[in-house]
């Protein structure tokens, strides 16, 4: 796979809104640090950055197959791309907390706090904030990370954001992160070479409003679709659900509800 010619121009920093003038510095730590290092270890094959749009609101919806997605993605994206990462990273003390914190921010990372619940909806407040802001967003619609290397079907938060923003949706396939970074290591491989292609951005507002449980449905099927074209993973037709730790999770998990 080789990286097409009209992707090889050199990044474009888009001008941020005032109120984010304070995280310029993270940014533009990120790209003349953290990016060539990122591109030295992994040496990334990126395809289809011009289907980027260059300004303006745009969700990044990719498989989630390692902890080095969020790294990535931003690494390999044209503009700047911001994405929330679990509040533990942004809470440590000491040198190794301030690195920690350092890092992520610089990477266009957010803290929140995981879960269900209210914790989903804030989690969904905050990136709608985002890309009402014009900021680029990234977010994994299979929820959390694929331990088996299938593709899990997509649950309806990045959806209900395109819908309710007009934000266009630019699919993402990754493709080898989770052998150069496997859950539980704690350093990267440099075989085999990661791969990222960025689709067609896709606009969903056919499927009708963000309010409509069917229409997030629909709307987020294509854009699994969609991934599923870039990444080539086997489907695996369920959601990727966290295992149960009681009987109430278990009955909740077995009734029909919709997954955010």
């Amino acid at each position: 796979m080789t990286t097409p010619a009209g992707d090889a121009e050199p990044d474009e920093m888009l001008e941020a809104p005032e109120e984010e003038v304070r995280s310029d510095f993270g940014m533009r730590f990120s790209r003349a640090i953290v990016g060539p290092l990122t591109r030295l270890i992994y040496r990334p094959v990126i395809e289809g950055r011009h289907n980027v749009p260059k300004s303006g609101p745009v969700i990044f919806a990719s498989n989630h197959l390692s902890f080095i997605d969020s790294v990535v993605i931003p690494v390999a994206a044209p503009r700047p791309v911001r994405f929330l990462a679990k509040s533990s990273y942004f809470e440590g003390s000491g040198l190794k907390g301030w690195a920690s914190r350092t890092f992520f921010r610089a990477v266009g990372a957010s803290p929140i706090r995981r879960g269900a619940g209210q914790a989903a909806l804030d989690a969904l407040d905050q990136h709608q904030k985002m890309l009402e802001q014009g900021f680029a967003v990234a977010l994994y619609p299979e929820g959390t990370r694929s331990l088996d290397g299938r593709l899990y079907r997509g649950r309806t938060g990045v959806a209900f954001l395109a819908l309710q923003t007009g934000a266009p949706v630019v699919p993402v396939g990754l493709i080898g992160t989770n052998e150069a970074m496997p859950v539980g290591a704690t350093l990267p491989r440099r075989k085999p070479r990661v791969h990222v292609r960025f689709g067609a951005a896709l606009d969903v507002s056919s499927y009708g409003p963000a309010s409509s449980g069917k229409a997030r449905r629909l709307a987020t099927d294509a854009i699994m679709a969609a991934i599923h074209e870039l990444s080539g993973q086997e489907l695996a037709g369920v959601y990727n659900e966290p295992p149960a730790h009681n009987p109430l999770d278990r009955i909740k998990q077995a009734l029909p509800h919709e997954r955010r």
